[in-house]
């Protein structure tokens, strides 16, 4: 199917129909008379060989492939309108906009909180909407990225999308300070034996591979969505936890816990600002990813001994 031989205005009505299970109510919603919304209805079971809303009882239910469409169509809506919203210039000073950015808790109060700043600073009309990053971000991560401005996240977790590179960091074990099963330093037999809490899809992260590949399977006893609850899970137990260096210095205080150094040459953790690329030539965007880069490098500046490569130009993926 081409698009050339589609009536784009039919993707808003089938989202609409799809969404309401109803044809007033979706006419409503767009515009349109019950009429011109039944007629948009019988164009789109046409072309789709399929009934997408069936009569059961009284009301409208979604065939099996109404069911499919539900979603893709809310984010090709999503996306036509990112299209459609693209600027030739962006004048940050005066402008209005709102920019959604996917993030853990981690990037959120490392990075997005002095990114706030900035962007209050020089932009003040400018709005970021921070939503927490899904634990299924690798299984669909293109229609994860149309519906959003840009995700932060580490290397080593997703690839083959542009990106630019904003801090690096490290890491660090958080054990109870009553936890007298450790000494004043960890040991591999310390990380085999003892208790672990983690976060969500840790096994995904590139520290927690390393890990298999030393021969250490975590006994995770419990899993979090956040890794700023962590000290918490940690403290008055035996359980000890993998966290960023510069997040564990932040929260480390508000529970009874040390931080101490891993007991093998962990790699680095290398965060990353990652984008659809429908947005890399639009200006918004581009002001968003070059504002991104110069708060990286603030934080890098503050942390003597990481090492920072944001200076580095971005980076499309390669093709194939």
């Amino acid at each position: 199917m081409h698009l050339s031989g589609l009536d784009l205005n039919l993707v808003l009505s089938l989202r609409a129909l799809l969404e309401e299970r109803n044809v007033t109510r979706a006419g409503r919603r767009i515009g349109l008379s019950q009429p011109a919304m039944s007629a948009a209805l019988a164009r789109l079971r046409r072309h789709f060989d399929d009934e997408l809303l069936s009569r059961v009882g009284g009301q409208y239910e979604l065939t099996a492939l109404g069911r499919a469409l539900l979603d893709r169509t809310a984010t090709a809506c999503d996306l036509l309108e990112r299209v459609f919203s693209s600027r030739a210039d962006f004048m940050p000073g005066s402008e209005e906009h709102e920019f959604t950015l996917l993030a853990s808790d981690y990037a959120v109060a490392v990075f997005g909180a002095e990114l706030s700043r900035t962007v209050h600073a020089e932009a003040p009309g400018v709005r970021l909407h921070f939503q927490r990053t899904p634990p299924d971000v690798t299984e669909d991560t293109g229609t994860l990225l149309s519906t959003a401005d840009g995700l932060l996240m580490p290397h080593g977790i997703i690839g083959d999308f542009p990106t630019v590179e904003l801090f690096t960091d490290r890491w660090a074990f958080l054990v109870a300070e009553t936890n007298d099963e450790v000494g004043d330093r960890l040991t591999m037999d310390d990380l085999a034996r003892l208790p672990w809490v983690t976060y969500q899809r840790t096994y995904d992260a590139p520290a927690a591979r390393q890990l298999g590949m030393l021969g250490i399977e975590p006994h995770v006893e419990v899993s979090v969505d956040s890794f700023q609850v962590l000290p918490f899970m940690v403290a008055g137990t035996r359980r000890i936890a993998l966290v960023q260096q510069r997040l564990a210095e932040r929260i480390g205080q508000v529970a009874p816990v040390r931080l101490m150094e891993p007991p093998y040459e962990a790699v680095p953790v290398q965060e990353a600002l990652w984008w659809h690329p429908v947005h890399t030539y639009d200006a918004a965007h581009i002001w968003l990813r070059e504002t991104a880069a110069r708060v990286g490098a603030g934080l890098a500046a503050s942390a003597p001994g990481l090492v920072h490569p944001a200076a580095a130009p971005e980076q499309s993926p390669t093709p194939s």
